[in-house]
């Protein structure tokens, strides 16, 4: 070819075999990019077990009894799940007889947290309920500890909550779920001043399980004590299940329970006791949210009415509404409040 002459148009031959490397590629590098996002987007969850004081509870007919773990999932961001597997009655003996810890143990992966707190119904005298601190209770504390940390999870031991005992002798209480069937009185009891503890060893055997495997212990009993204590024989009555008759519609005779919580009770315990487990387990810290309100149509909140909560917070101060699930129509909110919604990616706020 002559110096200067037009290089002949060459043809594009297109090689299937690159092609197809190129197509395996992104195929490849989609495939993993989408692995790593479903990844991240993984959230830990709280598995709870326990008792009634920790137990998710029904709302039919406006039902206000809560178990602290009930409250819980308000107290965190997205990033955690909290999935409460406490029921009513149940001891650390008939939570493992009835195959509850198995359903719980199917489903922790690496990562996950398990929050293990008995002992009120571990008191008991019944067979199919009773274990004993120092042997038999420390024993099922300690295959909760083993076997979670086998799947990679991170157990967290508490003891007891208190129950508002301010008699220096407390009554005769062979089963705490019977309290639901008890009626308002009115009758005045001879109490002190003193809270008076009702759980013994059972408050100590926790500690002494998490000490020796070294577990993060939150001490429940003496948080709830402290609080109890600090609102005296009348106030405390206010976290509990204390109705007079037609107080409440559910309950229209009403009732006088020292164990159980209502919803504010719930709510309170359990804002100290995610304080305290953010402590003792640094790496939750960063998920802890205190919301002025919180507004859920399951009951998980401290209110199941939006519109409700937004006429309740104060005037002229700045007030955070979590909606934590649920769809919602936009409330009316006065000029005179500041009020700032804080929506869970399940819930969905009216635009």
């Amino acid at each position: 070819m002559k110096a200067g002459a037009a290089m002949p148009c060459q043809p594009i031959i297109f090689h299937t075999t690159n092609m197809r490397n190129k197509s395996t590629f992104f195929l490849l590098f989609f495939g993993l990019l989408l692995i790593l996002t479903a990844a991240r987007k993984e959230k830990t969850t709280i598995f709870m077990i326990g008792d009634s004081t920790m137990a998710n509870k029904p709302i039919d007919n406006g039902q206000p009894e809560r178990g602290w773990g009930m409250a819980l999932q308000g107290f965190f961001t997205d990033d955690i799940i909290v999935d409460n597997h406490a029921v009513n009655g149940r001891s650390s003996k008939s939570f493992i007889d009835e195959g509850r810890w198995d359903k719980v143990l199917e489903k922790i992966k690496p990562g996950d947290y398990v929050v293990i707190q008995f002992g009120h119904n571990d008191e008991k005298p019944k067979e199919d309920r009773h274990t004993d601190p120092g042997t038999t209770f420390d024993a099922n504390l300690t295959k909760f500890v083993v076997e979670t940390r086998e799947k990679g999870g991170i157990p967290i031991l508490c003891n007891a909550v208190v129950r508002r005992n301010f008699q220096a002798v407390a009554p005769q209480n062979d089963d705490d779920e019977k309290l639901r069937d008890t009626e308002f009185t009115g009758e005045k009891k001879t109490e002190g001043e003193v809270l008076v503890d009702t759980h013994g060893d059972y408050r100590i055997a926790p500690k002494n399980v998490a000490e020796t495997l070294k577990v993060p212990f939150i001490d429940a009993n003496a948080i709830t004590h402290e609080l109890e204590q600090s609102l005296g024989v009348e106030g405390s009555k206010a976290l509990h299940m204390w109705f007079k008759p037609g107080e409440n519609p559910s309950i229209p005779k009403g009732r006088e329970d020292n164990t159980h919580y209502n919803i504010y009770g719930a709510h309170v315990v359990a804002g100290l006791l995610v304080d305290e487990i953010a402590k003792q387990v640094p790496a939750l810290k960063k998920y802890v949210r205190h919301y002025d309100f919180i507004v859920a149509k399951d009951g998980h909140g401290n209110y199941m009415d939006l519109q409700k909560a937004v006429d309740e917070a104060p005037v002229g101060k700045k007030t955070t509404i979590r909606i934590l699930n649920g769809e919602w129509k936009r409330p009316f909110v006065p000029r005179n409040k500041k009020i700032k919604f804080s929506v869970s990616e399940n819930a969905k706020l009216e635009k």
